[in-house]
């Protein structure tokens, strides 16, 4: 199986932004020694849980850190930014790291209602006509002059260099068909919702047309991932995030506890049951587990990648989870 890394550069209690941002670099460093695929960084606007909301900037960092592993975005939020500059960051990025850069484009905003107006200056944001914007953005990208008047006359520089590869981001399989149109690789955010069902892949792999950058269908299907030696450790390392999530649903956004932390956070009847029940977005086990799972739900769904989000507090627990799923997997 193909394995790559979802990174969101977490602060996790203790730590900083900085810290995460380093993090994220001996991240990308180790993934491309074990032979991940790719590595994709967020986009996050105000939180203080996350330090990615340039992605793009750290791309530009990971590519000059590694040699061969592919950087990219997951995604590119691309209400917030003008199809020209999408076009002209991601030609430059590929110029830089000609056959390794990803532009992942992703639809939601990644962020809150106040990160949506200040990123747009104030202004009522433009939700209604994003798949336009990609196309125009994917136009530039391929050096082509868009037919909108505000485009038709403008270059997207610099020209003529490698194409990055183009994915589009889902979560509950209402972009598949317009992945498959555009001829976009698909990646869908299992642990968003933890909902899967053949038939977002069918129409995705059945409306595909073969384009400039992507020949053949490509799905990549994104897990949330806690593993570690044992079982009583790996338990020990999610509760956590498990904690984290169920807070988050409740409105509560607050900085990742450490798992000793965690171990004694007091949990009534109906906040175990809510943990029980997000296990669907969150695979936790041994090695040996998490790896059949991810070959059962390939097997079922026929994808051909899975990318590897995981939070543990800490960073010689995270880069492990990563190291065990490639002794499995690869």
């Amino acid at each position: 199986m193909k394995l790559s890394v979802l990174d969101q550069a977490p602060v996790t209690k203790g730590n900083t932004a900085l810290d995460a941002l380093m993090k994220a670099e001996q991240l990308a460093i180790v993934a491309e020694e074990l032979g991940y695929e790719r590595m994709w960084m967020a986009e996050h606007h105000n939180t203080n849980g996350f330090a990615s909301s340039a992605p793009e900037i750290i791309v530009a960092h990971l590519a000059a850190k590694t040699k061969k592993i592919r950087v990219g975005t997951g995604g590119t939020m691309i209400m917030h930014y003008s199809p020209y500059k999408m076009a002209e960051v991601f030609k430059t990025l590929s110029a830089l790291a000609p056959g390794r850069i990803d532009f992942g484009a992703g639809r939601a905003p990644g962020g809150d209602n106040a990160a949506i107006y200040a990123l747009a200056e104030g202004r009522q944001p433009d939700l209604h006509h994003l798949y336009e914007k990609l196309d125009t953005t994917l136009k530039f990208i391929n050096d082509e002059a868009p037919e909108s008047s505000i485009y038709n006359k403008m270059l997207a520089t610099p020209a003529h260099v490698p194409l990055p590869e183009a994915w589009l981001l889902g979560s509950s399989g209402n972009s598949a068909v317009q992945a498959g149109r555009k001829g976009l690789g698909y990646s869908y955010a299992q642990f968003f919702n933890g909902f899967m069902e053949q038939g977002i892949f069918d129409a995705y792999r059945q409306n595909f047309v073969p384009s400039v950058y992507m020949e053949k269908p490509e799905i990549i299907v994104s897990y949330f991932v806690t593993t570690a030696e044992s079982k009583e450790e790996a338990e020990f390392q999610a509760k956590p995030a498990d904690i984290s999530r169920m807070l988050m649903m409740r409105g509560q956004i607050v900085q990742r506890m450490t798992p000793e932390e965690a171990k004694d956070y007091p949990l009534s009847e109906m906040d175990q049951m809510f943990i029980k029940d997000s296990r669907k977005m969150h695979f936790v086990g041994t090695p040996q587990e998490v790896a059949d799972k991810l070959l059962q739900e390939q097997h079922t769904f026929g994808f051909d990648e899975a990318m590897i989000c995981t939070i543990p507090h800490s960073q010689e627990v995270r880069l492990n989870v990563y190291r065990l799923l490639a002794q499995q997997l690869m």
